[in-house]
Formats: structure tokens, C-alpha cells, sequence
């Protein structure tokens, strides 16, 4: 008997959905796959999710130097990306903040996180703008 080509595409997606799920998001490897090439797999797209973030927000590997990687890798385990690049580092600057880490930088880590947080950006142009202002 010929299977039904909806629930053929149906079982597909579902199979498709839990690889990536382990992939990018920690959930358990699917049944059938080797768990060790899945790791690399996996271990290779949190590094290129670091290299994507440290181009969109270039001050984050600077501000953490050589801890950057290590410390991305850490939060990309605990944390699938949600609403794209610029999301995620909004997201990793957060997660560093919570965490409280020792050699963080955290005024300027804070500053970095307050100039692009919210709705409008404050940004460098603005709070120089206010501080003149103030000064009238």
C-alpha cells in the first residue's frame, strides 16, 4: 500500500524539526543518528553563530578579549538563538551580565547592552547630545 504523501511530508518535517532541535537548541539526539557527529555538528554552528555575532557587534570580542569564544559557546549551549544576529548578542551580553563573571567588564559590558537595548538605541550621538543639553 502506497503511504499518503501529506503524512509522508507530515513525518518528514517532524524528523527534519528534531534534528535541528538537537543541533541548535540542546535537545536529545533522534533516534538513528550518531550522537558524536552530532555534537561536532553542533559544536561547529555555535562557533559560527560566535563569528556571525563578533561581526555584528564587533565591541563584544574586544570588551571580553580571548574569553569571548569560550564564554559564547557557553551561553549558545544554554540558550537556542531567538529573533536573529543582532537578537543574540543582545541575548549573550545579558546572559554575561546575569551570570556575574569575574573577568568581565560589566560598567562597559552594561553600557554596550543600554546603547543597543530597547526599541530606540540610546547610542554615543545621543547621550552626548543630552549631556550638552543638560548643561544649559
Amino acid at each position: 500500500e502506497a503511504e499518503d504523501p501529506e503524512d509522508a511530508r507530515q513525518r518528514l518535517g517532524v524528523a527534519q524539526a528534531a534534528v535541528l532541535s538537537s543541533l541548535v537548541a540542546g535537545a536529545p539526539v533522534p533516534e538513528g543518528f550518531d550522537r558524536a557527529r552530532m555534537g561536532v555538528q553542533a559544536r561547529a554552528l555555535a562557533r559560527k553563530r560566535a563569528d556571525v555575532v563578533a561581526k555584528v557587534a564587533p565591541e563584544l570580542p574586544v570588551l571580553l578579549g580571548a574569553g569571548y569564544r569560550e564564554s559564547f559557546l557557553e551561553y549558545a549551549r544554554e540558550r537556542p538563538m531567538r529573533g536573529g544576529c543582532r537578537r543574540d548578542a543582545l541575548d549573550f551580553a545579558a546572559f554575561l551580565l546575569e551570570r556575574r563573571r569575574p573577568r568581565v567588564p560589566r560598567r562597559e559590558l552594561r553600557e554596550w547592552w543600554l546603547d543597543r537595548s530597547g526599541p530606540a538605541p540610546r547610542g554615543r550621538l545621543a547621550r552626548a547630545a543630552g549631556r550638552v543639553l543638560l548643561r544649559r
